[in-house]
């Protein structure tokens, strides 16, 4: 096998910058979204709650 034509047969495909800049916001807000969840839990009183008595 002649491997100095190996690069003449392989030719890889330079990276998309919108869809790389899309799976790194994707990655951030996962990231994010697993240290601070934004999901309300019914266990925790909102502020804007009327609070009763």
């Amino acid at each position: 096998m002649d491997w100095k034509k190996m690069g003449e047969v392989i030719q890889f495909r330079k990276p998309d910058p919108a869809v790389d800049k899309a799976r790194l916001i994707q990655q951030s807000r996962a990231l994010y979204e697993s240290v601070f969840p934004t999901e309300k839990s019914p266990g925790i009183v909102q502020p804007d709650a009327p609070v009763r008595s």
